[in-house]
């Protein structure tokens, strides 16, 4: 098969493609060969057919039904990455499979090892451009069709499954010990005979409780979030203050054990009208990874500039990210702390970009440590719009 000669440079899977004339000759193949085309239309799954060049050559019904369509030819020549819109697949000239993203995608790394021949299943986490995200398990198996390799590849979407392990490691873990906690300090609240111990003990109390509360309703607020059923509400901010409640909030903190949190004296006083509670459950997301990731005595620096009609606020750490970490961030399950973690950088993005109109990213190097932020509109655009 001749493919086009494509001069685009690759962080990583092959970025050639076929002609135009070959991809039509290859979805007409596909559909003369009713008994693969009848077992892909016959399966519930998500199922594609790939050439050799990872470019789709056929669609079942299903997976054209999820696209919201019934005709395959604006699928044809796409890549499973194109298809389904995924934020990385049009970061290079070469599409999907060519950024260095790529290099820890399941689904990719799924389709070059069955075109070595042998099936291959994996997790596959994507981010589309609409920041949505999806938590899918994919399986690709190679098929020969006169004397060309194809990949069978199957699609299953287990976002349901990876969001009931999340609520179960909140529920079960975190907030479980929690009130663990709350439980064994009260126990002992009798038994207290000075007064000072017992105010200590009853602060501790109501620390540990507002923690808790806190918890739950940013699970209730990312579960709404994602169904898209969350409704703004504008006030004005000013920077300072919200640096300033950031560190007297966290210097309260479980994480803040032999760390050091402090704001930037150069951070520059501005305004913005977007919601405030979202804003601050970026930044607070930001501060408690950055803590958490600091050894004892590390140093974290929250920080606030003010661009072109646009506030920009970091988060800085002294540690480094290792690049596979880097390359993951922001995906819904990816977590370096378990199974069922992961959702503090995903609900940034989600947060930040879908609803507070604004980026969201990060830097990070090993010699100058790592660096969130967030760039918000000073004027929400839903509210300039609506005033």
């Amino acid at each position: 098969m001749n493919t086009i000669p494509d001069p685009k440079t690759t962080a990583y899977a092959p970025a050639e493609r076929a002609t135009l004339h070959e991809l039509k000759n290859q979805n007409q193949l596909m559909k003369h060969d009713n008994i693969l085309t009848q077992v892909a239309d016959s399966v519930s799954s998500l199922v594609v057919i790939l050439n050799k060049e990872r470019q789709i050559v056929y669609g079942n019904k299903t997976f054209l039904g999820m696209l919201g369509t019934t005709a395959s030819e604006n699928l044809i020549g796409k890549r499973p990455g194109e298809a389904i819109n995924c934020m990385h697949a049009s970061q290079s000239e070469g599409g999907c499979g060519t950024t260095q993203f790529c290099s820890v995608c399941g689904a990719v790394n799924a389709i070059l090892e069955a075109q070595q021949g042998t099936q291959s299943a994996k997790e596959c986490r994507i981010i589309t451009n609409e920041n949505d995200a999806l938590d899918l398990k994919v399986t690709a198996t190679p098929y020969y069709l006169n004397e060309e390799q194809y990949i069978f590849f199957a699609i299953a979407d287990i976002s349901n499954e990876k969001r009931r392990q999340t609520l179960e490691r909140v529920f079960f873990h975190d907030i479980l010990n929690s009130a663990g906690g709350i439980s064994g300090l009260s126990s002992i609240m009798p038994m207290i005979s000075d007064m000072d111990e017992m105010t200590e003990t009853a602060e501790i109390i109501n620390r540990a409780a507002n923690f808790l509360v806190d918890e739950i309703k940013s699970q209730r607020m990312l579960t709404v979030a994602e169904s898209g059923d969350l409704v703004l509400s504008f006030t004005q901010i000013e920077s300072l203050t919200i640096l300033k409640e950031l560190g007297e909030l966290y210097s309260q903190h479980e994480v803040i054990r032999d760390k050091i949190l402090s704001v930037d004296k150069n951070s520059v006083s501005g305004q913005a009208i977007t919601d405030s509670v979202l804003l601050r459950r970026v930044l607070g997301n930001m501060v408690k990874n950055a803590l958490e990731a600091s050894l004892a005595g590390g140093k974290v620096t929250l920080f606030c500039s003010l661009m072109e009609e646009t506030l920009r606020f970091t988060v800085h750490s002294d540690v480094y990210m290792p690049q596979e970490i880097q390359l993951q961030l922001f995906k819904r399950s990816f977590s370096t702390k378990g199974i069922g973690r992961g959702i503090g950088t995903y609900s940034m993005k989600l947060f930040g970009e879908k609803y507070l109109k604004g980026k969201v990213g990060f830097e990070s190097t090993e010699e100058n440590g790592t660096t969130f932020f967030i760039e918000i509109p000073q004027e929400h655009p839903e509210y300039k719009e609506n005033k």
